[in-house]
């Protein structure tokens, strides 16, 4: 079962509030991520981003008019969201609530038009927890309301944990890193650095979300072929060099290698 102790104390002390603004890598996220956003979104929606963090990208698409509720398992996170809010108030922002993605038993059955999944995913170790995320996903979701999932592809993950072990090796031994690569689970040997984690195949994904009644819209790499090419993508002096790299990193971000080795990728769906 998953730790959920361990990953929230994970986020307590990691900057997860400035973790797409601090390096040219979590820029590129932020961008397609809102890319995708924009291409998919209805033009109003009331949206519950859950696993939001500090609001990354709740107050960014509240500013564009978009009704936001912003959940997470952590308290400090919350709390720093709140203090946000607090010096910047928008009435677009309803709530901002500390909830676990396996229950969401504070909001009703059909209220939201879209449910950001940007992390619970990554750290669900369980079949059944996943399970039942999804299926309160689905729960508050109204018909035909579409869900956006972020997860981290098993190759893509795997591999990850051999560079961390390059850098941490107090985090990584011989019995988990066998384990990652038999079964996409990581359970980190150390209480520093990322947590539990889960790494599946994309075809996984679009299981996993089958199996609880969604159809799947589209499976995409989230930074594509620039995967850790940003800081050259973005010294690009040439703006039209530039807008044509970016689209070819949209246009081919659904090619499967590029999904199973490129970082985060993400899952959109729509509920049956």
């Amino acid at each position: 079962m998953t730790n959920f102790d361990r990953v929230r104390e994970y986020y307590n002390i990691f900057n997860e509030d400035e973790r797409l603004i601090n390096d040219n890598s979590g820029r590129l996220e932020f961008e397609m991520t809102m890319k995708k956003l924009q291409k998919y979104l209805p033009n109003s929606a009331t949206i519950l981003d859950l696993g939001g963090a500090t609001g990354v990208y709740t107050f960014p698409l509240a500013e564009k008019g978009y009704k936001m509720y912003l959940a997470d398992l952590s308290e400090t996170l919350i709390s720093q969201a709140n203090n946000k809010l607090s010096k910047n108030p928008n009435e677009n922002i309803i709530s901002c609530d500390v909830v676990n993605a396996v229950d969401l038993s504070i909001y009703n059955d059909e209220q939201f038009d879209v449910v950001l999944l940007f992390g619970p995913l990554y750290h669900l170790l369980e079949e059944q927890e996943r399970n039942k995320c999804l299926e309160e996903v689905y729960r508050v979701l109204k018909k035909d309301g579409l869900v956006f999932a972020s997860f981290i592809p098993y190759l893509a993950g795997s591999i990850a944990i051999i560079d961390r072990y390059f850098r941490h090796p107090e985090q990584v031994n011989r019995e988990n890193l066998k384990e990652v690569f038999n079964s996409g689970k990581f359970n980190n040997s150390s209480n520093k650095g990322f947590q539990e984690g889960y790494y599946p195949t994309s075809s996984e994904i679009e299981e996993l979300f089958n199996k609880n009644n969604f159809n799947k819209v589209s499976i995409s790499s989230i930074r594509g072929f620039a995967y850790e090419k940003e800081d050259n993508l973005y010294s690009i002096q040439d703006e039209e060099m530039f807008n044509e790299i970016i689209k070819l990193v949209d246009d081919t971000s659904e090619s499967k290698e590029l999904i199973e080795t490129c970082g985060h990728a993400m899952y959109i769906g729509s509920k049956k």
